[in-house]
């Protein structure tokens, strides 16, 4: 039997592949910076969208961020295990007093942790990534 697709194909040219290495080049990266407070990316991100947004609920968030409802469960309950959201006026969640001061405390690392790989990306990265995620999410 003959292996032609095996042979001719180039895995080093996988675009999910090339993604999720700078996923984690990224994320080690962040975690440098962030890893003093406890937190993931992902727990951020759900911190960051409430901040700016109030009140939000489950479906909204997994609409903004793209996680799997498990995955958003998991992180929202440490969330609230850890007195940064609210449940209060469930199904909306926001911020605590708490998780209000703890973003307020991380931003200038998670800035550091940005202009480091802004740095490392250049301009042009920067606006690659942002093309990218915009034609991506039309065609959700």
């Amino acid at each position: 039997m003959e292996f032609n697709n095996i042979a001719q194909f180039n895995p080093r040219e996988c675009i999910s592949g090339k993604v999720k290495r700078l996923n984690r080049l990224t994320a080690n990266i962040f975690r440098k910076y962030l890893s003093p407070f406890g937190i993931t990316d992902s727990q951020l991100t759900l911190l960051f969208i409430l901040s700016k947004k109030g009140k939000c609920n489950q479906k909204e968030m997994t609409e903004i961020t793209c996680l799997e409802k498990s995955s958003l469960n998991r992180n929202l309950n440490r969330l609230v295990d850890k007195n940064y959201i609210s449940k209060q006026d469930f199904p909306l969640l926001q911020l605590t007093q708490e998780g209000k001061v703890f973003v307020e405390n991380i931003i200038p690392e998670w800035e550091k942790a940005m202009t480091e790989i802004k740095q490392l990306i250049t301009e042009d990265g920067v606006n690659g990534i942002n093309t990218a995620l915009e034609n991506i999410s039309k065609t959700k």
